[in-house]
């Protein structure tokens, strides 16, 4: 008799800041994770929180939980940014909702991981955060539209010049084709 070994593998989320979320948006994702699922032996999700894509695919995965109770889903946080462990997830938007006086819904997940350069990281620590999650994955699902731009921005609050950021995207993008991952982009699908 011989055993199987089964090697489960890892995919992330990333996408624009801004996205119109459709009906079909999230059907596209649900087909995805549960070929990667099913086809790719993937049970661990990563998730970064800043982004309309985050939401939409976070909010897939949950409601694919129910129909695979072994999928884990993990956020990979920076500095500012807030998820809570599902256990707890109802105590601490409550809190967050007295505090704010506004409903606040935080990222349910089962684990948070912290990377190394969370706190000393500067004002693109999301830039850091993103490639820990390439690294850490095998399968990386984007939404990823070569012509966006984000927003303008100050170069500080005192300043009166704004200057144009690079997309968070595109650099997660690139890092990720150099580091040879396996991609899915639905804006091109």
């Amino acid at each position: 008799m011989s055993l199987i070994e089964i090697t489960y593998k890892v995919c992330a989320f990333f996408g624009h800041r801004k996205i119109e979320i459709t009906e079909e948006l999230k059907q596209q994702v649900k087909e995805i994770v549960e070929d990667l699922i099913l086809n790719h032996n993937v049970l661990t999700f990563l998730f970064g929180s800043r982004s309309d894509f985050d939401y939409l695919c976070h909010l897939v995965v949950t409601e694919l939980k129910e129909k695979y109770p072994d999928i884990k889903r993990i956020a990979y946080t920076c500095r500012s940014e807030t998820c809570a462990l599902e256990s707890e997830r109802a105590y601490w938007e409550e809190v967050y909702s007295h505090f704010r006086k506004e409903k606040v819904t935080l990222l349910g997940v089962e684990e948070e991981f912290e990377h190394k350069a969370k706190y000393t990281s500067g004002r693109a620590s999301y830039v850091e955060r993103n490639q820990a999650m390439i690294n850490d994955s095998d399968y990386c699902v984007f939404y990823y539209d070569e012509n966006y731009q984000p927003e303008m921005r100050k170069y500080s609050k005192q300043s009166i010049g704004y200057y144009q950021p690079k997309s968070g995207t595109k650099l997660a993008y690139d890092y990720a084709k150099q580091k040879k991952k396996m991609i899915y982009n639905i804006k091109n699908s």
